[in-house]
């Protein structure tokens, strides 16, 4: 299993998250010639062996599931986990969002940049479907749950601008069994223009019974 990381490796692995997500942007946003790119494979091809001779790291199945531990207080919510895809420091995926809890609701305020794009000056309609099944996550944090995605419906109601401070806004509603339902909606903040509306159904599960399985399943 990976050992803690201290505060400084921590730090150290968001701020490379950081730098290769704006790569990934300017990359994709800006033009360069057959000679800088060749250039720039061959130092990330560098650092890609440098990291690969490294030790492997492996999530510790306790720090999995742990909503049930705590609630979310009113106001900025930190991070769950660094390296979770659209909302970890150090994700490579990640989306650089800020996260707000508002009553029973989850706002999760993101700009999308360049490695995004879909259609001409839209983001890809995965990437909207990524942030939201992400931030649905954090809704087991308000309502004291462990849950895996069950179902997940997008409806796209407009294009989702670049480059434009976006809102996702998410909250809990009925609760059936195991079956938890949930629904959100995607704005342009400084307008208010609904780009698109999502439900989802989670399937809650016994936490401490899927932390054991896990641990089972690396032994």
């Amino acid at each position: 299993m990976t050992p803690i990381d201290s505060d400084h490796v921590l730090a150290g692995r968001a701020r490379v998250g950081q730098a290769i997500r704006d790569l990934g942007h300017s990359f994709a946003g800006h033009h360069a010639d057959a000679d800088f790119l060749n250039e720039a494979a061959s130092l990330l091809e560098a650092l890609i062996t440098q990291f690969d001779h490294r030790d492997v790291r492996r999530r510790d199945p306790a720090t999995f599931g742990d909503h049930v531990l705590y609630s979310y207080e009113e106001g900025p919510i930190g991070e769950t986990y660094p390296d979770r895809p659209v909302s970890g420091s150090a994700s490579p995926w990640g989306l650089d969002t800020e996260i707000h809890r508002e009553g029973d609701d989850l706002i999760a305020y993101v700009t999308l940049r360049a490695a995004h794009e879909g259609a001409p000056g839209r983001s890809h309609g995965g990437v909207v479907a990524a942030l939201f099944d992400d931030i649905f996550g954090f809704v087991q944090g308000v309502i004291n749950i462990t849950a895996f995605t069950g179902q997940l419906t997008i409806t796209y109601r407009a294009g989702t601008p670049l480059h434009t401070r976006l809102a996702c806004r998410v909250r809990a509603g009925e609760q059936n069994g195991r079956k938890v339902i949930m629904s959100g909606e995607l704005t342009v903040v400084e307008t208010g223009q609904l780009v698109a509306e999502a439900h989802s159904v989670f399937i809650t599960v016994d936490r401490e019974t899927l932390v054991a399985s896990m641990n089972q399943a690396d032994d």
